[in-house]
């Protein structure tokens, strides 16, 4: 990875993966091997491979035919140029049926992911009627595992109610210890209603502080600018982004 410093927002793209039946394990081996080519990618200030979970959030159970691929860019030409022309993505053209990609800005970050701060800078405009991504990211610590995952699976199931709510995914770069939620909302009040008054998600909140969870953490709120793609047949945003 390139240690080049930014002063305009930092450009972030999410991709989801649909692996083709059959070839799971090509899609499992990625996780080690991808690596070293996407630290060889012009332009690609951040990146993370992740594996997924089964339903809307964090989950104990993992997906083996969906996978992601988060990045930050030194500019949107360096990320267009990857993902059009990259040998890389050429060989995921061939192992997958479907991917999806999201593009959007930052306009929040508290925490670090593995001691670095990936989506600083900010966008200096803070007000946004369209929708909004939210990352949340943690490293579990050890002694916590047992009560992270004795609650934390009743907040994510409360995603499946939660209103604005347009999707929503469990990855993580390790089973069970390095998670992430990554979901997108209809507008921020949207998420802040599920943030503040759900009460299965406050319960996780408190014990999070209370209890020690992590080691660490990340949160992130992001304007979404352009979706790309299909993730389950679709693209989640169509009609979303088209009205803006």
């Amino acid at each position: 990875m390139q240690p080049t410093i930014a002063s305009s927002p930092r450009l972030t793209t999410l991709t989801l993966f649909g692996i083709k039946k059959g070839h799971m394990r090509w899609g499992l081996a990625q996780m080690g091997t991808s690596g070293s080519e996407l630290a060889k990618i012009p332009g690609l200030l951040f990146y993370k491979l992740l594996g997924s979970g089964r339903g809307r959030g964090f989950s104990i159970k993992p997906n083996f035919y969906r996978y992601g691929l988060i990045c930050t860019w030194e500019s949107e030409f360096a990320a267009e140029d990857f993902f059009n022309n990259s040998g890389l993505m050429q060989e995921y053209r061939e192992h997958t049926f479907e991917s999806w990609t999201c593009y959007m800005q930052p306009m929040q970050s508290h925490g670090q992911w593995d001691k670095q701060e990936p989506f600083s800078p900010i966008v200096s405009e803070k007000n946004c009627s369209g929708p909004i991504a939210v990352l949340t990211r943690a490293s579990i610590n050890l002694r916590a595992l047992p009560n992270f995952w004795r609650f934390v699976p009743q907040s994510s199931k409360a995603l499946d109610d939660a209103a604005g709510l347009i999707c929503s995914i469990g990855l993580g770069e390790l089973p069970l210890v390095r998670q992430a939620t990554f979901s997108i909302w209809e507008s921020a009040e949207a998420m802040k209603n599920y943030a503040y008054r759900n009460p299965k998600h406050q319960e996780v909140i408190k014990r999070t502080r209370s209890e020690n969870w992590y080691s660490e953490e990340l949160f992130a709120r992001f304007i979404v600018t352009r979706t790309e793609g299909s993730w389950n047949g679709t693209d989640p945003l169509k009609t979303t982004i088209a009205q803006l």
